[in-house]
């Protein structure tokens, strides 16, 4: 266990000077900025999309000056800082407002240098952030119904000092008569300004803002030491209702988590929620708050969008797993420190499997919809992750920074983010171990509480290694951990690590029809899913091949990701002919007959498949004790009973921050 300060000398000393003809970049030092930084940001303009952004900043006449756009990204684990949005800037002096020419870095495109004129003591700084007008060019997040600030994006920050000694004083404008939530400290509301109270830049950064014209809270635990709020906005006012039973979903998600965890390390936290089919989908992190964006029908629908329920669960978990307690390697003391990815399996494939089960408790998922989830992630891993043979899971964690949500021809065969449910499937496993070793007096949730629910009521943050991470488990349940972890993250299999299931009493089965969870997956994204079967996914509106996995029957006949699938047996196309098809050569032992478009191509491919349908599901293991049952079991008999109450139309302070 180590205190993120102690590595304050060893950063200092890896954060070497970067140089463009004898300009150099400070290193971060933890030293105070000299005077707080005012940044105000205008968001009205949402014909054009665009973050007007105008900012303050008190420097030292005849001293040279390194500004710096955030690079690396905390939750995006990667240098997704998207200097290539920011346009327009222009600095003059802050007295009289002559022009002051800045020059960018040869190396570093996210820094510029401002030779400072003696006379000058504030730099006027005037910029736009040009948000993403539609998805091809990145996440949608101003709409004409809501919006998104990330600080981060809307900011230049002082290069020499760590983030949390730089004083920041925000100031943000909005469109005529929208609504706020954030975890920001104290807003002070005239008419659509809100400025906020002095906060350190680590702090602002750690604390976005959602607003829009339909908004709605919903109070999820009233503890004034701890309170928890939902924040939903949506695209129309229908979509924030919310049902007594949803809501104490919801609550109990709340006693779920700290029943788990024993304790809590913030001072109050907010659900951001955006209901809607133009501002971009997310789920993101914050100590005391989460950015989550969903479809529509996240409440009006609510049977039919259960797959996406485990998002605010997966969130709420990282202000343990991550922010207060935080890999070492991701800890950085600004936002042009590299960070380095080595422990994700735990920051977020624990946090997968704990958004499942934490989920499952507080009834946002049921038990059967959460071993079809758990079939369906361990199928994915197991019988389409050819890539496995070159790739370790290990080496995954580096995909955010290879290339951050990137879309892949063959991800079976490339694999991308499968730190997330592997690493899931990997803890179900440690939870058996545990289980097994102790005959069955303790479970993973001796772990969690042991390992993240210490220093109650401290925010940190406290940082874990490997070794850490082998202590807290020897101290539930003393075993070779360390060569326990190492054979499933480092090992090339064969296949994924299933011993979880077959601890808990339960193994991977296939049928020929589809498990509720991937049934509503493919429903949700449109397409017929066969990749466990034919070996391939076609888009049900544009009959485009979506995917192909690495070595199936599919791939072997020379499909491939954006061929049209055109053509069944001579028939025209259509999810139910093709699964006709693959019934009938099941039986008659004839090859299907598909005519494909490649470009301006048309040709006829043959494949020889007799193996059926198959779709994952999980079968009871007989004699078996079903360990899954109780892991997902509630531990909270009554939800808690706190009073709806509807935001007002000018929105107070959302409690107070770091």
């Amino acid at each position: 266990m180590r205190i993120a300060s102690v590595l304050v000398s060893l950063v200092t000393l890896l954060c070497v000077p970067m140089t463009q003809a004898g300009t150099s970049i400070p290193a971060p030092r933890e030293v105070d900025y000299s005077g707080v930084v005012e940044l105000e940001v205008d968001a009205t303009d949402l014909e054009h999309r665009i973050f007007h952004v105008r900012e303050r900043l008190p420097v030292q006449g005849g001293d040279p000056v390194s500004l710096l756009y955030p690079k690396w990204l905390p939750g995006n684990h990667s240098t997704t800082g998207p200097i290539d949005q920011l346009a327009g800037l222009i600095i003059t002096d802050g007295t009289n407002g002559r022009r002051i020419e800045w020059r960018r870095d040869a190396e570093n495109m996210h820094a510029f240098h401002v030779d400072v004129p003696q006379e000058v003591r504030v730099l006027d700084l005037r910029f736009d952030f040009l948000t993403p007008a539609g998805n091809a060019a990145g996440r949608r997040v101003m709409t004409t119904e809501m919006l998104g600030l990330q600080w981060e994006k809307t900011l230049l920050y002082p290069a020499g000092h760590y983030a949390r000694h730089i004083r920041v004083k925000p100031t943000l404008r909005l469109p005529s008569g929208w609504q706020y939530a954030s975890a920001l400290e104290g807003g002070q509301r005239e008419g659509d300004t809100v400025r906020f109270a002095e906060v350190d830049l680590e702090t602002l950064v750690d604390s976005p803002l959602f607003a829009g014209r339909h908004y709605r809270r919903y109070d999820l635990d009233t503890d004034p030491s701890g309170p928890v709020r939902l924040n939903v906005f949506a695209d129309r006012a229908s979509e924030l209702e919310a049902t007594p039973e949803q809501l104490n979903a919801h609550r109990r998600l709340v006693q779920e988590m700290r029943a788990l965890f024993g304790a809590r390390h913030y001072r109050h936290y907010d659900f951001l929620l955006a209901i809607s089919a133009d501002f971009g989908g997310i789920g993101l992190e914050h100590h005391q708050s989460s950015e989550n964006g969903v479809d529509l029908g996240y409440f009006s629908d609510w049977s039919g969008t259960a797959s996406g329920r485990d998002l605010l669960a997966h969130e709420y978990e990282h202000s343990w797993n991550g922010k207060f307690r935080r890999p070492a390697d991701l800890w950085t003391p600004s936002y042009e420190v590299p960070m380095h990815n080595s422990l994700l399996w735990v920051y977020e494939g624990m946090t997968e499997f704990w958004g499942i089960v934490i989920g499952t408790r507080a009834g946002l998922w049921s038990q059967e919809f959460a071993r079809d989830a758990l079939a369906s992630y361990a199928a994915n891993l197991d019988g389409n992750r050819a890539g496995r043979e070159w790739r370790n899971l290990q080496d995954t964690v580096n995909q955010p920074i290879i290339g951050y949500r990137a879309g892949q021809s063959f991800p079976s065969w490339q694999r991308g983010g499968d730190y997330y449910t592997e690493g899931a499937l990997i803890w179900l496993d440690a939870d058996g171990a545990i289980r097994a070793t102790s005959q069955g007096r303790r479970s993973i949730d001796d772990f969690a509480r042991g390992f993240f629910g210490i220093q109650d009521g401290s925010l940190g943050p406290v940082t874990y290694t490997f070794d850490d991470v082998v202590s807290g488990l020897n101290a539930v349940s003393p075993m070779d951990w360390s060569a326990f972890l190492r054979a499933r993250v480092d090992g090339h299999g064969p296949g994924a690590p299933l011993g979880g299931l077959e601890r808990s009493g339960w193994r991977l089965v296939y049928r020929d029809a589809p498990n509720a969870y991937t049934k509503e997956v493919d429903s949700r994204g449109k397409q017929t899913n066969l990749l466990d079967s034919l070996g391939l996914a076609v888009g049900n509106g544009d009959q485009k091949i979506a995917g192909v996995a690495w070595g199936s029957p599919a791939f072997k006949a020379g499909l491939a990701p954006g061929m049209a699938l055109l053509a069944v047996n001579g028939y025209a196309t259509s999810a139910e002919r093709l699964k006709e098809a693959i019934i009938e050569a099941q039986k008659s032992g004839t090859p299907i007959e598909l005519l494909v478009r490649d470009y301006d191509r048309f040709r006829t491919v043959r494949i020889d498949y007799r193996g059926g349908l198959r779709y994952p599901h999980l079968e009871r293991i007989e004699g078996r004790t079903d360990s899954l049952t109780l892991l997902l079991a509630p531990r909270v008999s009554k939800p808690l009973q706190t009073p709806d109450r509807v935001k007002p139309s000018r929105a107070p302070a959302t409690s107070t921050s770091r």
